[in-house]
């Protein structure tokens, strides 16, 4: 009934989508199972892509040629860009989506891609024969027949719903849990644990008043998150968001159903997601705060379903709906759906290899949420890798790997396998030690070119790195060797406000300032304007932030190539830690576990200090 297909993919979420994409772009035979064909690319949670640092890994995604910047382009239904007060380094992308115009437009671009099937069921087990993962075998009985297997089952493995004093299996409300694949793999040797997370009640639109919150509207130029020129729906009008508080009626109310709450009674063994706690954690553990603040977020153009972000909660549906009733704006409200919080199995991310692959069967690899992350976009990117490594393997390739100082892709999985997670890891830019080089705004200039030379990014994309690589370079060139007016130029910094000009920048060229932008300039002067006419704005702010930022960033890529010196000093596979007997016994412990390849990856396991580095530095160099 089946061929035999090069790469298998389990489940169709965020990181199963990208990896089925990955690795058919690349030429490999994919087969797509999902225990349900109508949720491909569900947003179970929030209709939201990108924000902190998350939005970087969107623009990394597209400039590696996947298909979750277009996706969330063509289903925006409101953009902004945060943290435009701070540096570039901080600016990241945020997008209200149209929750199922999302799903189906990830479902349709996957249509349209060749070598990707799709068949609907679960898989029970994975078909592993010499320590290889060689296929999987279905609810239905189906043995299917493969080279390579990536896993991306999300929060469905033994999924467990609670809602009060309720409690049933599933992996998503209303869909059912998918069991077999941790049991068997347990028994194989693996080490698996229990996360939980959460999501707020759904309510109808209709029953709220806006009036009585704050409107939070999109910005006025829409920057979207794909490089590509693609036809962009970006909308004309946009959808608002609002923003409204609860307050310490809220909070006694809650407090009421404490006493059935599953998280309190001890009926929920998974540690939560930290930095996204439940409305009853937060008011628990921040029990001084009067308010906490709640954003009211449509779910898509033509829907008058609304998304309740900060409301998480397990609380029973009664309290939930009584305590909504006094926060402002709601006191009406009538709830479309509860909330409730999810339990789920997931595998300890220290026994995968940089490729995503797992060490203790090859062939097998793991993305997403069952390597404890939280958050489409950190399931997206893994599912990316994973993708691209699955092909690699089954046509004998080199594993495709990112730095920490080329993507925060790269950051992100350097974490899991090193660093481990007892909690759902979430990105931030704190994560990231370079985040001066790993910007929004240059995804595509540091990773393109990789992944052009990959297969994976089309011409079209390279072409279009070039043109920008080019256009930059004019800029920079215009804006140094420009001379302008001193008038001109005292007249600019005057309406900024700013200190007089020193005798050098009187003398004829521009110094950009931080408080000093290339826009402002065109509009002071006229022949400045006149020679960057016809060049694309991404292109100028490329060029202004290179040439503002260009001694921080000068002094990351020192840091970087001092680093990478680490990395390159590679450590044997089998290496005995144990007959180094200067090193600390929490050394050895963690080095023997996740056996890391390179002094550099040593130095960023939890527990090995500089002294066991130095240590194995000086044997290293013997």
């Amino acid at each position: 009934m089946f061929p035999n297909y090069d790469v298998i993919i389990v489940g169709a979420g965020h990181a199963g989508c990208e990896a089925a994409a990955a690795a058919a772009n690349l030429g490999s035979k994919v087969l797509l199972i999902t225990m349900n064909m109508q949720t491909i690319a569900q947003m179970s949670c929030n209709p939201a892509m990108g924000g902190i640092a998350k939005g970087q890994i969107v623009r990394e995604i597209d400039a590696m040629g996947g298909y979750s910047g277009i996706v969330t382009d063509l289903s925006t239904i409101q953009f902004r860009m945060l943290n435009r007060s701070k540096g570039p380094a901080m600016w990241s992308p945020r997008a209200q989506n149209d929750r199922m115009l999302f799903a189906a437009k990830w479902r349709e671009m996957l249509e349209r891609t060749p070598n990707v099937d799709f068949y609907q069921d679960m898989v029970q087990s994975i078909i592993i024969k010499n320590g290889k993962a060689c296929g999987v075998i279905t609810g239905l009985g189906h043995e299917i027949k493969s080279e390579a297997v990536v896993v991306t089952s999300g929060t469905f493995l033994n999924g467990v719903i609670h809602i009060g004093e309720k409690k049933f299996g599933g992996g998503r409300v209303a869909e059912k849990a998918a069991t077999g694949i941790t049991e068997q793999l347990v028994a194989y040797g693996f080490e698996s644990d229990r996360l939980k997370t959460g999501t707020p009640p759904r309510v109808d639109g209709r029953s709220l008043d806006y009036t009585k919150m704050e409107e939070q509207k999109g910005d006025e130029y829409i920057t979207g998150f794909s490089y590509m020129n693609i036809p962009l729906v970006k909308p004309e009008k946009q959808r608002s968001c609002f923003i409204t508080y609860t307050n310490t009626t809220v909070h006694d109310l809650l407090k009421t159903g404490f006493d059935r709450s599953p998280m309190y009674q001890g009926r929920i063994e998974g540690v939560g997601p930290r930095y996204c706690p439940s409305i009853e954690d937060k008011i628990s553990r921040f029990a001084d705060r009067d308010r906490h603040q709640l954003f009211v977020e449509p779910e898509g153009w033509n829907t008058v379903e609304i998304y309740v972000n900060g409301f998480s909660t397990s609380l029973p549906e009664e309290v939930q709906n009584e305590a909504l009733r006094k926060v402002p704006g709601f006191e009406n409200v009538r709830i479309f759906r509860p909330g409730y919080a999810i339990e789920y199995d997931y595998f300890m991310p220290t026994q995968l290899t940089h490729a995503l692959e797992t060490k203790l069967v090859s062939h097998l690899f793991f993305a997403g949420q069952i390597n404890g992350t939280t958050g489409y976009e950190e399931a997206a990117c893994q599912g990316l890798i994973a993708g691209i490594n699955a092909h690699q393997k089954v046509n004998h390739k080199e594993p495709f790997v990112l730095q920490r100082s080329e993507a925060y892709m790269g950051v992100l999985v350097d974490d899991l396998i090193n660093k481990g997670t007892d909690e759902p890891y979430r990105m931030f830019t704190s994560r990231a030690e370079f985040r001066t080089l790993l910007r929004q705004d240059n995804a595509d200039l540091r990773l393109t070119k990789k992944s052009y030379e990959l297969g994976l990014a089309s011409k079209e994309r390279l072409d279009q790195v070039e043109r920008k690589i080019a256009e930059v370079a004019l800029v920079k060139n215009i804006l140094i060797e420009s001379s302008i007016d001193p008038e001109d130029i005292n007249s600019y910094f005057e309406t900024i406000q700013s200190a007089a000009l020193t005798e050098k920048q009187k003398a004829s060229k521009i110094i950009l300032r931080p408080n000093v932008s290339v826009a402002a300039l065109k509009d002071a002067v006229p022949s400045l304007a006149e020679k960057l006419e016809n060049i694309p704005s991404e292109s100028i702010e490329q060029a202004e932030i290179q040439i503002k930022y260009e001694r921080y960033i000068e002094k990351e890529y020192q840091l970087v190539e001092k680093m990478s010196e680490l990395e390159h000093m590679r450590i044997p596979a089998n290496f005995d830690y144990k007959k180094l007997t200067a090193l600390s016994n929490e050394a050895v412990q963690k080095l023997s576990k996740i056996k890391p390849e390179t002094l550099g990856q040593a130095s960023r396991i939890s527990g090995v200090n500089p002294s066991d580095v130095q240590i194995l530095m000086v044997y290293m160099g013997r």
